[in-house]
């Protein structure tokens, strides 16, 4: 018979800032104001009336009566509550107090930092996160959840290295093969609880569908379900805000959880917290994770923040920003895996959830992003170890990027930056680089909008893919290297 234990996430973004348009006149002390959107108040206060206040209020009574579950709070979330629901910090601080809850460590941001090539900023949002929970919870976290469960085998050594006691993943199939993710396993000597997929996707996207062949799930069928599962922990994860806000209370959500507890008992099945599951259980195997998994989407991997190359392109961009980065605190709320969620291009029942949880989808939120990172970056030039070398290398706008076009027209390629510039002329049509050569493009671009007119002048010697590719690419590694 084995247990069963409750995790949420409990995370709101900083999202941006839908009409954004650079004012230079807005000064470092309003940016925030400049870059965010209004409408993060507003969700924060309908999240908290539908689901904090009514779901905490019904967790709490949950728990005196013996039920245990852990908590994972971003910084992100807390800062705003603090600001606009005291109500909804004030039941949490009693959740973080209570004999039969624990609280998770994450990082700050909720950021996509693990994917970094550099993991310092990881390092420092997890403590960061560490010195909130301290500060705020009186607790000091010994369990980890990183940011929508991304994980692999690097993770696993780094959080190992940072002293934690265990991390959270999911139970991804092509991971475990024929073995079960009810049990404990390790990854580079740290223990890791699986979560176990099906069971939590029964409540957090099944509970409502009605062509579901077992809708309408009832708490007796789910306590059945877990009471017949193998395995010693069954681990059941889910985003906080399930109840009330996207699980309305009219689907019965609510007497869901009311009545789990006591159906769990009747079955035998007692509620477990992560910390106990590594003090009671010993791991059965090993996981090796080589390719990064998550618990986003059908795939289980960084495709909902890195699957298309809107994504990828932001995202080197954001690594590269970090040498602009005088005000950190923008830089890390850039960071928050939502923006790059908003920028997904899925379909299907994927496609629909992205749908579902974007206030900005595909071209506009990516847009929106890069104009705002690119503002950023632009104000920070005069900051930077070296102005020239700062202003040749910032990331650009969609207005100012340079898009690769043939003599039919736009191709698809777009550089946002020198470094995507370099990495683009690698693989886009030969065509297409003779085109740009022929009508001196590539170098009125360098001297007209990156201001490199040392780089402008050399590039019109080059008459062949490869000679420009090497010019470009040293000139870009020569310039970081004033920078960092």
């Amino acid at each position: 018979m084995p247990a069963i234990s409750f995790g949420f996430e409990v995370h709101q973004p900083y999202r941006l800032n839908r009409h954004f348009a650079p004012d230079p006149n807005v000064k470092k002390k309003d940016l925030l104001n400049l870059y965010f959107d209004e409408i993060n108040r507003e969700l924060l206060l309908r999240v908290a009336e539908k689901c904090y206040i009514p779901a905490t209020t019904m967790v709490l009574e949950m728990m005196d009566a013996g039920f245990s579950c852990a908590f994972s709070f971003s910084g992100t979330l807390i800062e705003q509550i603090e600001k606009w629901s005291p109500d909804s910090l004030a039941l949490f601080e009693q959740v973080a107090a209570h004999r039969n809850a624990e609280i998770l460590a994450q990082t700050y941001y909720h950021s996509i930092a693990s994917c970094f090539h550099d993991k310092t900023e990881f390092t420092e949002q997890v403590r960061m996160h560490a010195t909130l929970m301290h500060d705020l919870f009186h607790t000091d976290p010994t369990v980890f959840e990183n940011t929508e469960f991304t994980f692999n085998n690097e993770i696993a050594t780094h959080i190992k290295d940072m002293g934690f006691a265990g991390i959270f993943t999911e139970g991804v199939d092509r991971i475990l093969g024929w073995r079960s993710p009810n049990y404990l396993y390790t990854c580079r000597d740290i223990p890791v609880l699986l979560r176990n997929t099906q069971l939590s996707d029964d409540i957090a996207f099944r509970f409502t569908n009605r062509s579901w062949d077992m809708y309408p799930l009832t708490a007796d069928t789910y306590a059945k379900w877990v009471a017949q599962s193998p395995g010693d922990v069954v681990n059941v994860f889910l985003d906080y805000e399930s109840f009330g806000e996207h699980l309305w209370p009219e689907t019965g959500i609510f007497d869901f959880m009311r009545y789990l507890p006591e159906e769990l008992s009747a079955q035998g099945v007692s509620t477990i917290l992560p910390s106990k599951i590594l003090e009671d259980y010993s791991p059965v195997g090993t996981v090796d994770v080589t390719e990064t998994i998550s618990w986003a989407d059908i795939e289980k991997d960084t495709s909902a923040w890195m699957g298309n190359d809107r994504q990828r392109a932001t995202f080197r961009a954001l690594e590269s920003a970090r040498v602009y980065a005088k005000d950190k605190q923008i830089w890390r709320y850039l960071q928050t895996s939502d923006h790059f969620y908003y920028m997904a291009s899925k379909y299907g029942s994927c496609g629909e959830v992205h749908s579902y949880f974007c206030y900005l989808v595909g071209e506009d939120a990516f847009k929106t992003y890069m104009r705002i990172l690119a503002d950023y970056e632009e104000r920070n030039i005069r900051r930077t170890k070296n102005r020239k070398a700062a202003k040749t290398l910032r990331t650009l706008p969609p207005e100012s990027a340079f898009h690769f076009a043939s003599p039919a027209g736009y191709i698809g390629y777009t550089a946002y930056n020198l470094d995507q510039f370099c990495q683009l002329l690698h693989i886009v049509p030969k065509d297409s680089i003779q085109h740009h050569l022929e009508r001196g493009d590539f170098a009125s671009w360098i001297t007209d909008v990156l201001g490199d007119t040392d780089l402008a002048e050399r590039i019109k010697d080059c008459t062949e893919r490869q000679d420009l590719t090497n010019l470009v690419c040293e000139w870009s590694e020569r310039l970081w290297s004033h920078l960092k």
